[in-house]
């Protein structure tokens, strides 16, 4: 008998695992390596309007390589193709994001490389460190895309 109720209780604990998992309905880590406007608009558009205002959360875009240039406040950027109707550069689109709840990571190694530091980004912008980084990508409710 105290068998059967521990294999019951193991399905029942198994099941309620489950319903919470699919209620919850995770995040995104987007890895973003380029400066290119154009496929930064993309990438930014897609996190925002079609994952973040979804109910998916966290939602983080991982500033890193040459993508570190487009959080850079004194750098103006624009929006290509179908985007530009809006008026809104790259930094806009970011600041609208991270308003809504949307995390911003800068890479902090690129962030050097590049002479750039807290006080060179937009607000906003969080710092990129290992536990901050590793704790969305390593979450198995995340899934990771790179632009």
């Amino acid at each position: 008998m105290k068998k059967f109720q521990a294999i019951v209780t193991a399905v029942l604990l198994s099941l309620l695992s489950t319903s919470s998992f699919a209620e919850s309905k995770g995040g995104l880590f987007i890895n973003l390596t380029t400066d290119d406007t154009w496929a930064a608009a993309k990438a930014i558009l897609f996190a925002h309007e079609k994952v973040l205002k979804n109910g998916y959360k966290p939602v983080a875009i991982w500033m890193n390589v040459r993508g570190i240039y487009l959080i850079d406040k004194k750098r103006a950027s624009h929006v290509h193709g179908l985007m530009a109707k809006d008026g809104k550069s790259i930094q806009d689109m970011l600041r609208d994001f991270i308003a809504d709840g949307g995390i911003v990571i800068a890479c902090g190694a690129c962030s050097k490389a590049a002479g750039l530091g807290k006080n060179d980004f937009i607000p906003g912008v969080k710092m990129g460190n290992p536990e901050l980084v590793q704790g969305l990508l390593f979450d198995p409710q995340v899934k990771t895309l790179s632009w």
